[in-house]
Formats: structure tokens, sequence, C-alpha cells
């Protein structure tokens, strides 16, 4: 992992990995939230990387707890919350909460009474040095809609109203960018300040709640936004974290051209395909020639999306548009990609098929929208 600073958020550090969830519980829910608490804890305690995990209760009003655990490293904890089995142990936690906020920390640190603090006890598990970020947070949502209304939906998704940028004195909507790859829907957010509370700003909005119900009809998934728990099963299955951001060190060129690329995995390889990914784009970002100035990883089981910002045309150099620069990358990507389900068969170390690979892979454009600062 580079210590180049142009990193701002990486999955794949190999620091342990702190997660807190803040609840707010509706009164008289106690006892019913303590049930479903000891039914998730006995099933989390055997998913592997899982190490501990505390139920704190609040001294200052009873009706906030907090969770937290700890894990061996950030991708086991996100193959175990975007799970389905996950979705299912929390379930009978939602009848009990008003609201839930959950955050996550590579360790960077640790002080222990009894255990002296050596140079080498400082590094293991930890985070080797602090990233620099740039303020914003990056996320994205995924879902299928039926076949055959893909440009019905193309079409309501890019007609709508944009909602009002700036959310509070912290926070504002910088960017949103929604792609689509056959009847798969992406759409990716940067965010200033507060990812939370900028996304509940979002779908309280007219535009964007006449939007979401205009597609309702179109969407393999059935949901019911009007229905908390509906809502929130939708969106747990839909999230698609970001486990990678890099930038360029150097500032932004103008006509940056943004880009996504669909890659599905073979069953189970979706981490390790990110991962391949991420640290492509790590030595693109310390490459001056490289026509790579960003990049954001996302990753879901099997489904992999690679948001970048090109300072040229997408084929003009391929295997740089598709983060396989460098000697023996076409094969360590064969690896783990599903090649037959975008269309590529045989090797990819050829011309014809690296190519194939870009066309099948390149996502369609449905709106780009950013926010100017007033």
């Amino acid at each position: 992992m580079t210590n180049s600073g142009r990193i701002s958020q990486s999955a794949f550090d190999g620091s342990r990995l702190r997660v807190i969830l803040l609840l707010d519980l509706y009164e008289g829910a106690q006892q019913q939230f303590l049930d479903a608490y000891e039914h998730m804890r006995n099933q989390v305690a055997s998913v592997p990387g899982h190490l501990s995990d505390q139920l704190c209760q609040s001294i200052e009003n009873p009706s906030q707890w907090l969770i937290t655990s700890e894990w061996e490293s950030a991708p086991p904890f996100l193959a175990w919350v975007n799970s389905e089995e996950h979705v299912e142990t929390v379930r009978p936690m939602h009848s009990c909460v008003r609201d839930t906020r959950s955050m996550r920390y590579s360790i960077l640190r640790e002080t222990t009474p009894n255990a002296p603090l050596t140079p080498k006890a400082a590094k293991a598990g930890m985070q080797v040095a602090a990233r620099v970020g740039d303020g914003v947070a990056r996320h994205a949502l995924t879902f299928t809609v039926k076949p055959g209304s893909e440009s019905k939906v193309a079409e309501i998704l890019a007609g709508y109203t944009s909602p009002e940028a700036q959310v509070d004195d912290t926070t504002r909507l910088r960017r949103t960018s929604l792609f689509m790859h056959g009847n798969r829907v992406v759409r990716a957010v940067e965010v200033e300040g507060d990812l939370l509370v900028a996304l509940r700003h979002v779908a309280r909005q007219p535009e964007v709640r006449a939007v979401e119900e205009a597609i309702n009809p179109y969407l393999e998934q059935d949901r019911d936004l009007s229905d908390p728990d509906s809502a929130r099963v939708f969106f747990t299955r839909a999230a698609l974290p970001a486990v990678h951001h890099v930038v360029s060190g150097e500032k932004a060129p103008a006509g940056l051209r943004r880009h996504a690329l669909y890659y599905p995995a073979k069953e189970g390889r979706g981490m390790d395909l990110a991962r391949l990914l991420a640290h492509q784009d790590e030595a693109a970002a310390d490459d001056p020639g490289s026509p790579v100035y960003g990049s954001t990883v996302f990753q879901r089981d099997d489904i992999v999306v690679r948001l970048v910002d090109l300072t040229s045309e997408l084929d003009a150099d391929p295997m740089s548009s598709l983060g396989l620069k460098g000697s023996g990358k076409a094969a360590e990507l064969e690896r783990f990609l599903d090649g037959a389900a975008i269309g590529v068969e045989g090797s990819l170390e050829t011309d014809r098929n690296i190519n194939r690979l870009l066309s099948h892979a390149d996502m369609m454009p449905v709106t780009d929208r950013s926010s100017a600062r007033s």
C-alpha cells in the first residue's frame, strides 16, 4: 500500500476495523431489542474475521444504545454486512429501533496498560499511516429492472429535477453519477460532510420521491418506500460500498471524462477482483503518464464497479482504462472475472479480447450532475 498521501479511502490496508453502531430505541422496546441482540451476536460470533463486540447503554438516556465490534480487517466485515444472512439476522431489530447510524474506522494507534507499545506491536494489525482525505464521502446503490424496461427507466432517471445541493451548514451534495449496464442501474454519489444526513435529505425531496415512485413498477425487487421495513431492506440490499478511492496529487486537468466500468466476478471472488483494481489504480496515481486521474472502486458480493475519471478517451489506452497496466495483470484479472457474463471468451491477453472486455464493461451513462458552490 502506497503512502503517497493520495489515497483517501481503502478497505485493503490490512488494519483491524472498529465498527460503531448507534441506536435509538422505541420506548418499551428494550427487552425485545436485547432478545434480538442475543440472536444476532450468536450469529456474528461465528463469522470469519469477527474478533469481538460490545453492547452498551447510555448512562444519560436509556433509549440510546451502542454496539461496537472489532474485525481482523475491513473485507470480512464488508462481506458479512452486505450478505443476505446479515439482512435476515438484523431484521428482528427493525421493530425495536427508531434510528440507527453506522460508522467504520480502521485502527491507527492503540494503547493497552499491560502491553508495552513497541514499534513492532504498534504496527501489528494497524493502519500504517494516516490517509489524506478530501472531505468527501462516496457511496453507490445498485439494483436491477425488468428486462425490456431499460430505456423507460433510463428516461425517468435522466429527467428528474435535481434536489437542493446544500443540505445544511456542513453537508452538501457534490455529484451524482448514474449509469446502466443491461438492466442493472448504478447510482454513485459524492457528498461533502455527512453522508447519512445527505441521503436522508435526498430521500425526503418531492422530486426524488416522484422519480422513485415512477420506477417502482419496473424494479425486479418489489419495494414499498412508505413502509420503513421494506425501504430498509431494499436499500440494504442495494448498497454498493466504496472500498477504495484514489486520486492523483496533481491539479485536476480540464476536460476529465467520467466512465463507469462493470466487472462481474466469479462466485466468491468479488473482493479479490476489487483489491486487484485498487492496487492497479494506486500505481496509476503515481504514474504521471497514466490517463487515470482518479478512481473509486465499489464492490458488493460478486458485483464490482469502477468509476474512473480519465484525461483521454476510454479506448485511447484500453489497458490503463481497464486497470490492467503492467505485465501479467490481464491474466490476473482473468482468474477473478466471470468473462462469460460480459461476453468475453478465452484469454484476456489478446488485443481483441481486451477491446471486447472494454466494450462490454463500459456502462451506459444516464446522468452526471455536479453542484456548483453558491
